[in-house]
């Protein structure tokens, strides 16, 4: 299922007027500009999972709420048959797939991410970026580079990184 932009600013926009958060107060929750706030909202600019995870903590909602319209039921398991995850459109030529969206109050939001290969982006500077929790790599196919606060890794098919997310990485 594919989740549109427009939907998600709507559901944005109406939840902090609902509960009455100025845009000051979640731009400052959140650690983006308050342009950043309405220009998400007006479905105009994509600030990605982390931002959404945040504009949901704030409004005390699951992020499923955002993305679906509607929150998470399941609360001893969810299975994710092959393909079937939930598809959220974030960064051009990545494939974001939510493994995890139907189970309430998970701590985690598990995501199967598709990476196109870019032939030069060997040899380019890594776009850092930090959010909270854990992130977990792992790799089904290719290679991955990465850096986490200066120690770089060359990932292989098989290899996986667990690290803390609020580091720059």
């Amino acid at each position: 299922m594919k989740i549109e932009l427009i939907e998600i600013a709507k559901r944005m926009k109406e939840l902090r007027d609902i509960l009455e958060i100025p845009a000051e107060e979640m731009a400052e929750y959140i650690g983006v500009s308050v342009e950043d706030v309405h220009l998400a909202e007006k479905g105009e600019k994509d600030l990605g999972i982390t931002f959404l995870s945040k504009f949901a903590k704030k409004c005390d909602v699951d992020v499923t709420v955002l993305l679906q319209g509607k929150a998470s039921r399941l609360s001893l398991y969810q299975v994710v048959r092959k393909n079937c995850g939930m598809e959220i459109e974030r960064r051009e030529g990545f494939k974001y797939s939510h493994l995890g969206y139907l189970l309430k109050g998970r701590n985690t939001e598990p995501m199967k991410v598709v990476a196109p290969y870019v032939a030069g982006n060997e040899e380019k500077e890594i776009a850092f970026s930090f959010h909270d929790g854990y992130e977990l790599d792992y790799i089904l196919r290719g290679k991955l580079k990465i850096n986490i606060e200066g120690h770089v890794e060359i990932l292989s098919e098989g290899d996986s990184i667990l690290y803390q997310s609020n580091k720059k990485h």
